[in-house]
């Protein structure tokens, strides 16, 4: 696991250790350049000023053609923190302002932030939403963390993890400069705004959630835990992806069983009974169970906002994207039995901010 490396070399560093660092340093760069086909990715400019873009509109959302990267940066306080910026083929510039474009111009943005010692790049070959992006006709958002090696970077998410967390980064302050940005300046629809991510990624998601009501439509943690005591201002829809058999972030909570980090996760439970009373949804769900019986969803419908709550247990999940790909090749399997970016994106479609 790639945030089991993270702490061993800053471990290793803090006991003055600089040899076994080192080597630690050098095993796990050779081990990410291995899994990682968007390598150029990784060469995150350091002081790069604000790059300038432009607003992007489209008349015929779907596209089977591949799409393109572009990697942005942000100035946020004393730090310069960067994205990666995927659009559809069929999204051509406008030049335009976004206040002269037409409410069916704006395009919905997925914000997908990678796990405990990952970055961007693996982000998107793990979930495969630029994949979604092309055929659907929205922007695709690939933050990255913060950390002392680009290719293993972390979010503060309350409780976890690593570098972010000790330092506490402000990455609340981070996705919201960038939400704002986008919105002003890429032709984002501000009442479709979604996030999602895994592990670590995943409890960056809730926590957004919980800070930036005002701004995130919905959210779709995949392998996470709500660990924030935060409570949001308005709804958000959730939907949450958990497998059973995840032993990094337990389904009924506790200290997981594989971490080099010692923390204690809510539960699941937790988080459904934390989500279904802030956004007034019925106490009892809507229960379907696939073929092999290793899939539950369980929707709980919003009485009073649009904001539902949905829980997809996958019986054997492990720590993983459903239907995606493994990060490496030490990776759990993820599950061929769903895919949790197909389901969210239906979700997200569903589910504008009111």
């Amino acid at each position: 696991m790639p945030n089991q490396a993270y702490s061993l070399i800053e471990t290793a560093s803090q006991r003055n250790c600089p040899k076994l660092a080192a080597r630690l340093l050098f095993s796990m760069a050779l081990l990410c350049s291995c899994n990682s086909p968007l390598s150029a990715w990784a060469q995150v400019p350091q002081s790069n000023p604000l790059a300038s873009s432009t607003s992007y509109t489209s008349s015929n959302r779907s596209s089977s053609l591949a799409g393109s990267d572009q990697l942005k940066t942000l100035h946020v306080g004393q730090l310069t923190r960067s994205y990666v910026i995927h659009r559809p083929a069929n999204l051509q510039p406008d030049k335009v302002k976004q206040d002269q474009l037409k409410k069916d111009q704006l395009v919905p943005v997925v914000i997908v932030l990678h796990g405990g010692g990952g970055n961007s790049e693996n982000a998107a070959s793990m979930s495969q939403m630029s994949t979604k992006s092309d055929r659907e006709g929205f922007l695709a958002v690939y933050p990255n963390g913060s950390g002392r090696i680009n290719r293993m970077l972390t979010w503060n998410s309350g409780n976890c993890c690593s570098y972010a967390m000790r330092k506490n980064i402000d990455d609340v302050g981070f996705i919201r400069k960038l939400i704002e940005t986008i919105v002003a300046t890429e032709g984002v629809d501000p009442k479709r705004v979604f996030v999602t991510g895994i592990s670590n990624g995943g409890m960056m998601s809730f926590r957004l959630a919980c800070e930036l009501s005002d701004l995130i439509a919905a959210a779709a943690p995949v392998a996470g835990a709500l660990n924030v005591n935060s409570k949001p201002a308005n709804p958000v829809a959730i939907m949450m992806f958990n497998g059973m058999a995840d032993d990094h972030v337990l389904y009924e909570g506790g200290t997981p069983r594989k971490s080099f980090e010692p923390r204690e996760d809510k539960s699941v439970a937790y988080a459904v009974n934390f989500w279904t009373k802030r956004n007034g949804c019925s106490s009892k769900p809507q229960r379907q169970v696939n073929q092999t019986g290793n899939v539950m969803v369980d929707t709980y419908k919003s009485q009073s906002t649009n904001a539902d709550v949905v829980l997809c247990t996958i019986k054997n999940g492990k720590h993983s994207w459903p239907g995606g790909t493994k990060p490496r090749t030490q990776g759990d399997d993820p599950s061929s039995e769903v895919s949790a970016t197909d389901m969210m994106w239906e979700f997200f479609k569903n589910h504008p901010k009111k």
